[in-house]
């Protein structure tokens, strides 16, 4: 368990320009845009629980407020999102939140198999499809590295807009896991392409990205936000009504192709996972990784690539 002081997710009137572990502020033209910024640089962005519920509370203040239309997800520091917190003095994994994308029974007084699936169903299934059913478009910038769980904030969005020095993988495998919980993997990339990013742990630049068809846009880091906010401007001069039901349409036509049962299917061998490693190893679910040796093992086999061997 944690030995840090936990802080409390903020609530939608925490909110503000400088709030952390979630920022928050509109702009744009007419006020239209809303901002909600990753905002705990100093581990890279890395999602504990506080900053998950944060995000909700954010999302939810820009779905309620009828003068935003356009919502755009950003980070501040170095990086997007370095994934999940596996590693932090503020992991909470342990800690009591009101469930608020499921109903499902709490996971702090469980064990095992029962707790972090509880956990996981709520926190990153529960929240991505929750996020992903927001009535208003949502654009992620993305700049520095968008790892694993930073992949399933960017892919929740409708849009990604990276700069030309962001790089992304999910080398979850590493651990024994077959990608992240939000497993869109197939969909974004495409099969082949996904098995590749997969087994072999590799990054893949933001051009790549954008021509695999997972990112819309590619600039320079200088440029990235105005990019941006030329594309939520074209958005906020369109009738709510449309962009809310060219939204739904899409989203339809995803799930009916198989997204949505797919993700059901792999969230269980993903828990098979987990449950496999905490049994050959006396309780470690990750496979004996952590957040250092995840980072180690990512760099060595960039510099393998980079060298030809």
């Amino acid at each position: 368990m944690s030995e840090s002081v936990i802080p409390p997710a903020l609530g939608r009137d925490d909110l503000g320009p400088d709030t952390t572990p979630v920022a928050y502020e509109t702009g744009g033209p007419d006020g239209a845009v809303a901002y909600v910024t990753l905002n705990r640089p100093e581990y890279r962005n890395a999602q504990n629980s506080v900053m998950t519920y944060s995000l909700d509370a954010a999302f939810g203040k820009a779905v309620d407020d009828a003068s935003v239309k356009v919502i755009v997800l950003r980070a501040n520091g170095k990086h997007f999102s370095a994934g999940h917190d596996i590693g932090t003095p503020e992991r909470d994994f342990d800690t009591f939140y009101d469930n608020v994308a499921t109903l499902h029974w709490d996971h702090t007084d469980k064990q095992g198999a029962d707790q972090r699936l509880a956990r996981e169903i709520e926190v990153y299934m529960g929240m991505c499809r929750r996020w992903r059913d927001i009535p208003k478009p949502v654009i992620a910038q993305v700049h520095g590295a968008c790892i694993a769980g930073g992949l399933m904030l960017a892919w929740i969005c409708d849009f990604i807009v990276a700069s030309d020095d962001a790089f992304f993988s999910d080398p979850v495998a590493r651990m024994g896991i077959p990608g992240v919980e939000y497993f869109a993997h197939a969909f974004v990339l495409g099969p082949r392409r996904a098995k590749e990013i997969l087994m072999t742990g590799d990054r893949f630049t933001a051009a790549q990205a954008a021509d695999w068809g997972m990112v819309n846009h590619v600039v320079p880091r200088d440029d990235l936000a105005g990019k941006v906010d030329e594309l939520a401007a074209k958005m906020v001069a369109m009738p709510m009504q449309g962009l809310f039901l060219s939204k739904k349409a899409v989203n339809i036509c995803e799930d009916n192709m198989g997204l949505r049962n797919s993700m059901d299917s792999v969230f269980g061998w993903h828990h098979y996972a987990h449950a496999a490693n905490s049994e050959a190893s006396g309780g470690d679910s990750l496979g004996g990784m952590d957040a250092k040796s995840m980072k180690a093992s990512a760099t060595a086999a960039s510099a393998t690539t980079a060298s030809g061997n």
